[in-house]
């Protein structure tokens, strides 16, 4: 190799690779944009979510004690509902808010087994400055506040955070995650509800699912329907969080805005406890918790011929004493069928 090629071999312009920080930076860069817009939904979730005052503001309360306790309540609102909505679902054109369910939800400090327990609406209870009723009364007279305050004076259980949740956002959740698989004992019609189901497994829609955790034509009445609630719940946390929803963001992201636009929570309650009830849910599905009904001793009549459900004191008694101090359940409480 002669003068000349040398240099042109030296005059060459070298090599350079691509350098790693420039490659690190853009997936940094990336990874950035992605939590901004996982914290920007998060943000708008938390912003759909409807809120008033539903815990007791002072007074007499029962002490704040381990563990985290959500009074969870379905109503029968048809706010948002046109004609045609009210029809499909079978809701009738009432107005106002009645409770059509109430459960009390305890999640354990650490390690134990969430709880579910079915507070039938039809509860003699004492109702703050109204004496005894039915315990859905308790929501007639003062709405979220009196009905928690009824809740806590009856049980001895100090509610942490309050959820609600209206017909058409029933309807709306179980149609998001494409239906949810029950199976129905016997066959069941309830024209007010538009409800026709056969015996068998199968998967309802919202309006069926809606029917199905609302009628009362069945030989136990309310007593039946608070196990079927109960029983559809745990289905519908189930469906939610499997890989079939949960990995699948055209049934992801309709769950959550539907989910976010559907409840009344508290004015201190966000989105990130209602995912923490979301997880316990998920244990009670499947089968890491508790479900119950309030161990009751009968059935009575208030001085106006209504019926009404009595609890059993003594058991209950032990049932919101383990809650409220976070200790097992007994067993001897536990009501799986009645």
């Amino acid at each position: 190799m002669n003068y000349a090629q040398q240099q042109m071999v030296h005059a060459r312009p070298p090599h350079h690779r691509p350098k790693p920080r420039r490659t690190g930076r853009k997936i940094l860069v990336v990874l950035l944009v992605l939590v901004l817009a996982l914290v920007g939904f998060l943000i708008y979730v938390d912003f759909s979510l409807k809120r008033e005052a539903a815990l007791p503001a002072g007074g007499d309360r029962p002490a704040d004690g381990p563990g985290t306790n959500w009074l969870l309540v379905g109503s029968d609102s048809r706010e948002g509902l046109d004609a045609d909505r009210q029809a499909e679902l079978g809701t009738g054109d009432a107005a106002g808010r009645r409770t059509d369910t109430v459960m009390l939800v305890h999640i354990p400090q650490a390690g134990g087994k969430p709880t579910m327990v079915s507070l039938p609406r039809d509860s003699y209870v004492s109702i703050p400055g109204r004496g005894k009723d039915k315990l859905n009364a308790a929501f007639a007279y003062g709405g979220p506040q009196l009905l928690t305050r009824t809740v806590e004076a009856a049980t001895g259980v100090h509610v942490d955070h309050y959820a609600e949740i209206g017909l058409g956002g029933f309807a709306d959740m179980t149609d998001a995650i494409g239906g949810v698989d029950v199976c129905v004992k016997e066959p069941m019609q309830d024209p007010k509800a538009n409800l026709d189901l056969q015996a068998g497994c199968q998967e309802l829609d919202g309006p069926q699912a809606l029917g199905y955790v609302r009628t009362r034509a069945s030989a136990r009445g309310d007593l039946d329907r608070v196990e079927r609630q109960r029983e559809f719940l745990a289905a519908l946390t189930e469906k939610a969080s499997s890989p079939a929803v949960f990995l699948n963001p055209l049934r992801l992201f309709p769950l959550i805005t539907d989910t976010s636009g559907a409840f009344i929570v508290d004015t201190g309650d966000h989105v990130w406890h209602l995912a923490g009830l979301a997880f316990a849910m998920n244990g009670i599905a499947s089968g890491q918790g508790v479900t119950t009904t309030v161990p009751m001793s009968g059935f009575g009549e208030t001085s106006s011929g209504a019926s009404v459900v009595k609890w059993d004191n003594d058991k209950a008694e032990q049932l919101f004493g383990a809650l409220a101090n976070d200790t097992p359940v007994p067993e001897d409480v536990i009501v799986t069928g009645m």
